[in-house]
């Protein structure tokens, strides 16, 4: 891999959403600022809303990082559950011991004991549900029902919500009208500029390790920010295949003819440049061939 070619102790392009490579873009900033008021006021749902491959679980995963230890949490990454198994997970979260075969209504109510228990205690309980566009109909109305918890001068629930657009279609239904009316804070994040793109560019290949010169130049940073739309995923994938494809030609640094690769390459990046099916085959077959030999040859003059 172009890990050592390129002197990094880590690869600084990976999909997964890891916090050490957090960055403080405006975007990210905001929605942790607006989460962060609204946690205390202690009341209502909270939602944050993304497109894929805009860093949702990555702020998912800092809130839950660098919450205050007042601060329970329970959190759910896959929400694709029915209103019983939700309940069951949130029971399991907070730290119930139960018998199998109990009803839900006792569920229910050995869940509200536990939060009254953990509010006893000094805790603030926080429910949160990353991808809750996946959540089925009636699991979102079991899930208003949840926040019904309250003592007589506070919830004793508040659900945070990170989630695609296809959540806000879902809201604005009547049916859904009274889970709509308690939502107190919303964000919605958008994409990142080409000044931001750059930065955020610089800013993992710094963390991964790398110091030497600029590896992608001004030009091949804007190109790669129009190219995915701003969306730090594509974005990464983009970088990724940039770099291994100098790598394969031995190069120091990304050139235009990398960028234009692995755009084409990339199904879902957006390029007035884009070549036809074949001529992607053709890249491909290249970009393999290249790293395969500048790999022989790396090991041959050792």
């Amino acid at each position: 891999m172009y890990r050592q070619h390129f002197g990094m102790a880590q690869i600084p392009f990976s999909l997964t959403p890891n916090t050490e490579f957090f960055f403080g873009l405006a975007p990210h900033v905001e929605a942790l600022q607006v989460l962060q008021t609204a946690l205390q006021t202690g009341e209502g749902f909270i939602k944050v809303i993304g497109e894929v491959g805009t860093g949702k679980t990555l702020i998912c995963r800092k809130l839950l990082n660098d919450i205050p230890a007042r601060f329970h949490c329970a959190y759910l990454p896959n929400p694709y559950l029915t209103p019983a198994e939700l309940r069951w997970a949130v029971a399991l979260e907070l730290g119930l011991k139960y018998s199998a075969n109990i009803d839900q209504q006792q569920l229910t109510s050995l869940i509200q004991q536990q939060l009254i228990a953990l509010s006893a205690h000094g805790h603030s309980i926080i429910l949160v549900l990353d991808e809750a566009q996946a959540l089925p109909d009636d699991s979102l109305e079991a899930l208003r029902l949840f926040t019904n918890l309250e003592t007589e001068s506070r919830k004793l629930l508040q659900v945070v919500l990170f989630a695609q657009p296809e959540l806000d279609e879902r809201l604005s239904l009547k049916q859904f009208r009274q889970l709509r009316q308690r939502i107190t804070f919303s964000y919605r994040l958008r994409p990142l500029t080409i000044d931001e793109t750059a930065a955020y560019l610089t800013h993992r290949l710094h963390i991964a390790g790398y110091q030497g010169t600029a590896l992608f130049s001004p030009s091949g940073c804007r190109r790669i920010a129009k190219a995915a739309r701003g969306i730090p995923r594509l974005i990464n994938i983009l970088s990724h295949k940039a770099l291994l494809l100098a790598f394969g030609e031995g190069a120091s640094q990304v050139q235009p003819r990398h960028i234009r690769a692995a755009i084409n390459d990339t199904e879902d990046a957006g390029s007035e440049l884009r070549r036809p099916r074949w001529w992607l085959a053709g890249v491909a077959t290249l970009s393999v061939l290249s790293i395969a030999v500048w790999s022989w040859l790396s090991g041959a003059l050792v």
